[in-house]
């Protein structure tokens, strides 16, 4: 008879059958079920060096939950060791020298409201329950880009335990090389439990959304594509496609203005006139209210599958079949979306941070989303089948955020020309790979050392 090792880390310490277990392990997409042999809730930065220790001294697989909201799963393992951050959600803004610093455990909307008492925010995403950390390692695109660039663009300082049980100071002046690679390279380098943003002035936006009669949906993806090329960086939108309650396709355009209303009004008077949108649902509204506004579209418990890439170019041949797999959607509550991408985001050079993918361009990501586990089948094909068709418009890249079980190949599109000095990076940071449940960046030297369950709770085939 096997004995499972004794746990000795101080705080909480979740095994199979304690009270919390279960909702612990449970993350954003229900179709992850995976059981660690212990969730270690991790209060500081020593309780993540403890549990990283052990991990390595049993041979274990090591998973790293911050917000749970990957749609991997990666932040639970199997039979191995769950570092669970979450229990991490201190946060100290300085108003005067406009930076905040926030724990690894934090969700957007916990940040969002924490700034914003002070007129101020960072670029996050676009849900308030989503977890800080995930978004911002990825890259973090929000209704800020335009303006004030990506969440990772905003990271000016970390506090990072690495594999080694170090804990580093991270910033410009120290370990410059790390701060590049957490700017989009994930969590393969450390265990981030610390965040340090640049703020800015945002106060009430102009936001909301337009509905569009499906007939118009093609004019109106053109004009909208167009008018967006020469639009002000205070503008953000993003275009829905989904069925409506009676089982119908629909387009919808949300938008975002972070500068003044009233400039705002002018700007987007052309938009707001064109294809006889009902209703006009735009209005000035409390920032933090935006960024929860899709929270309900997106209820626990339900399954996910997600395909994504990065559309440059809306060709007539793209909108037309965005229309096609828009009008096979299984019925039930999945989307496509274009978020666009622009503005100040788009111009940091490609190498400035391990983020690569630097271009105006949509987000292009179909979200498959359903409750009843006999409906997976059905809707997962229909995913695949409408990325495929999908395909010959979309670059080889990939939003690193968005991507699932995908394998290397998609791996490599997601880090692209910056892989090499990733690699490389790795190798000098996590060299043993103990941070490789994640969409991985092999060790330049491919010193990977691989524990049990690594390969259950990768997903590896």
């Amino acid at each position: 008879m096997t004995t499972q090792p004794t746990l000795d880390v101080p705080g909480d310490v979740l095994r199979p059958g304690d009270a919390g277990y279960d909702s612990a392990r449970a993350v954003f997409n229900a179709m992850i079920d995976r059981r660690p042999l212990a969730v270690v809730r991790c209060h500081d930065a020593a309780d993540v060096a403890r549990g990283i220790a052990f991990a390595r001294d049993h041979d274990l697989v090591l998973s790293v939950r911050g917000g749970g909201h990957n749609v991997a799963g990666s932040a639970v393992c199997d039979g191995g060791i769950m570092l669970d951050l979450s229990p991490m959600r201190g946060v100290r803004v300085d108003p005067e020298r406009r930076r905040a610093q926030a724990g690894a455990g934090m969700l957007l909307g916990d940040l969002d409201r924490a700034t914003q008492r002070h007129g101020l925010a960072t670029p996050l995403g676009v849900m308030s329950r989503t977890g800080i950390a995930g978004l911002t390692l990825g890259g973090g695109l929000g209704w800020l880009n335009g303006r004030y660039g990506l969440a990772c663009d905003n990271l000016v300082a970390a506090e990072v335990v690495t594999a080694d049980g170090e804990v580093l100071r991270v910033g410009p002046q120290e370990h410059a090389d790390l701060l590049w690679g957490l700017r989009g390279g994930g969590g393969n380098f450390g265990v981030v439990t610390s965040f340090g943003y640049r703020l800015h002035p945002v106060g009430p936006v102009l936001a909301g959304g337009l509905a569009y009669p499906w007939e118009t949906a093609g004019d109106v993806l053109r004009f909208h594509d167009e008018f967006m090329a020469a639009a002000p960086d205070e503008l953000s939108t993003a275009v829905s496609l989904a069925l409506d309650p009676s089982g119908a396709p629909m387009l919808s355009l949300a938008v975002c203005w972070c500068g003044s209303p009233d400039a705002g009004e002018r700007v987007l008077r052309p938009l707001r006139a064109f294809g006889r949108p009902a209703p006009d649902a735009i209005t000035v509204m409390p920032y933090v209210a935006l960024q929860s506004a899709p929270d309900a579209g997106f209820p626990l418990g339900m399954q996910h599958y997600w395909k994504s890439g990065y559309l440059r170019h809306l060709t007539d041949g793209a909108i037309g079949t965005l229309l096609e797999i828009a009008t096979a959607m299984p019925p039930g509550v999945s989307g496509i979306g274009l978020q666009a991408l622009r503005g100040a985001a788009a111009r940091v050079p490609v190498d400035a941070t391990a983020f690569p993918h630097r271009a105006d361009q949509y987000d292009f990501l179909i979200l498959a989303q359903w409750a009843d586990p006999e409906e997976s089948a059905r809707t997962i094909a229909w995913a695949r089948e409408s990325f495929a068709a999908m395909a010959p418009h979309l670059e080889d890249a990939v939003y690193v955020n968005n991507l699932g079980v995908e394998g290397s190949d998609r791996v490599r599109s997601a880090y692209g020309p910056n892989r090499g000095r990733l690699a490389e990076l790795k190798q000098a940071y996590d060299p043993a790979n103990v941070f490789r449940l994640n969409q991985n960046i092999t060790p330049a030297a491919n010193g990977t050392r691989v524990g049990r369950s690594a390969e259950a709770a990768s997903g590896v085939r």
